[in-house]
């Protein structure tokens, strides 16, 4: 397949605008970027991300789980459910420090070394037997409870003479009486063989991330390594003449804001960035590294747009992919695009994407968040899921197929930190009432900067596309409907994959609209 087949796109309503980025086309010919001839179609920003998210799932099936030692293991997801290899405890073991007793009391202190942990078990114990254990030692047979420390207390057994006077132990050849200074009840202070799960038992869920305390629960189950889902494989290529990599902006160049963000960004992502590239404006140099890379995902930066030096659209029709996306009705990032590349001979069954961010530093970031992370959560997730229904603009319908995101939730304020089965933070939306009016786009969908404030999202001010200052500042970005949307009206607010500075944004001089 080639860039000549059309390009599975949303049409859009009846009596919508024509985007900016070109006029619909019911039969779309070759795309080559507008030197080409070609005027893409955008898609409608839900169904962009249904469409990542469709593209990630689709990739998944040529991606084999790996084994990693439990030392390497840490933030990886789980291949498939952790599961028991051993009973935990493994055998009864004692609680607490003290006594292993069997039967009522009194008891006879037996004249021996106290049992240890890890050490192999005491002989049997008779009814009225007693003898020393330490916590996390195995119970001898015949234990009935284990008998604390502070609740004992030891005597000599009368006729036996006086204890010693510096020592106050009885004489040699003596045995010490134990008797409890509480009730006894039977198997107290012992975790009983199995008491947490038995071999076998499912523990944690594929899926599950892999935390420390993950990490220690498989260890004490009796693993070694985990199977866990192998890291998206992620090369970033940053694209034009006019930027620099150090110093300050000077005669026509800028600074590059995007090669040192997108990396760490995506990699809070899950992704494993192989490495960030700088092509400049030359289309060959494009080219190859396009078709040379072996990332699952290629993203490069700028040049998707109708400049006299953006190559992407000539460079991936040569290159023979598909586009899947090609321009979202999203403001900013609207040029933003996702294609399917070839399949790579030495390996047919890996499926490799590109997606094309703007150039503008906002714009790309709003590109990050529709596209690039769906398609990575997808591409994370064990397995095939059932997706809920994708959240659609008000005033839009959105017709039924796979979903993009999770249900927002309706909660005023973010998602609660997840647990063991959190993923990698993959943005997520949540509702929230905006504070103030924010001015929307006539037909587009807006994504802009937010802080949390009082129980509500406020917009930051700084957001144009070129601007990273309010999204510096930000907790997450509100999802704006086209036409805007008044004070008080609840919004989408897509998560920012690092936990948020809850009172940060006033301190750091952030102006609010």
């Amino acid at each position: 397949m080639s860039l000549k087949e059309p390009p599975p796109v949303v049409p859009a309503p009846p009596g919508d605008a024509p985007d900016s980025t070109g006029p619909a086309d019911e039969n779309p010919g070759p795309v080559g970027g507008a030197k080409a001839g070609h005027a893409h179609r955008a898609t409608a920003w839900p169904e962009a991300r249904a469409a990542a998210r469709r593209a990630g799932a689709g990739a998944r099936a040529g991606r084999e789980p790996s084994g990693l030692p439990l030392r390497e293991a840490l933030g990886r997801v789980l291949a498939g459910p952790l599961t028991a290899l051993a009973d935990l405890p493994s055998f009864d073991t004692s609680a607490m420090d003290g006594w292993a007793v069997a039967g009522p009391g009194p008891w006879h202190v037996r004249e021996e070394t106290a049992v240890l942990a890890g050490h192999a078990p005491a002989a049997a114990l008779a009814t009225g037997e007693a003898v020393r254990i330490a916590t996390g030692a195995p119970v001898p047979h015949g234990t009935t409870a284990v008998l604390r420390t502070e609740h004992s207390r030891t005597e000599r057994p009368r006729g036996e003479g006086p204890e010693h006077p510096r020592t106050g132990e009885p004489p040699r050849g003596g045995r010490l009486l134990l008797r409890a200074l509480r009730e006894v009840v039977g198997g107290q202070d012992i975790r009983p063989r199995g008491q947490e799960c038995r071999s076998g038992d499912e523990l944690l869920p594929a899926g599950t991330t892999v935390t420390p305390a993950v990490l220690g629960l498989a260890a004490a189950a009796g693993y070694d390594a985990l199977p866990v889902l192998p890291r998206p494989r992620v090369e970033i290529l940053v694209l034009g003449d006019e930027l620099l990599t150090a110093g300050l902006p000077h005669d026509g160049l800028i600074r590059d804001a995007l090669g040192p963000m997108l990396g760490p960004w995506l990699a809070a992502l899950g992704a494993d960035v192989l490495a960030t590239r700088r092509i400049g404006d030359d289309a060959e140099a494009l080219y190859a590294a396009v078709t040379g890379s072996t990332a699952d995902l290629v993203v490069t930066t700028g040049g998707t747009a109708a400049g006299p030096v953006d190559h992407v659209h000539r460079v991936l029709d040569k290159a023979g992919a598909v586009l899947l996306v090609d321009g979202v009705k999203v403001r900013p990032g609207h040029p933003m695009l996702l294609a399917r590349l070839g399949a790579d001979p030495a390996r047919p069954r890996h499926v490799r994407h590109l997606v094309g961010l703007p150039g503008n530093p906002l714009a790309a970031v709003s590109g990050l968040l529709t596209l690039a992370a769906p398609l990575l959560a997808a591409l994370t997730e064990p397995g095939t899921s059932t997706e809920p229904a994708p959240f659609a603009e008000p005033g839009t319908s959105t017709e039924p197929g796979p979903s993009t995101d999770p249900e927002p939730s309706t909660a005023p304020g973010p998602p609660a930190e997840s647990g063991a089965g959190s993923e990698p933070r993959t943005p997520v939306p949540y509702r929230v009432p905006v504070r103030d009016e924010v001015h929307g786009h006539p037909h587009d969908t807006r994504l802009v900067p937010v802080v949390r404030h009082g129980g509500s999202a406020v917009p930051l001010r700084y957001n144009g596309p070129a601007m990273l200052r309010g999204i510096a500042a930000a907790d997450g970005l509100a999802v704006v409907p086209p036409g805007g949307a008044r004070p008080g009206q609840e919004l989408d607010v897509l998560d920012l994959p690092w936990p948020p500075t809850a009172g940060a944004v006033p301190a750091q001089g952030a102006c609010f609209t």
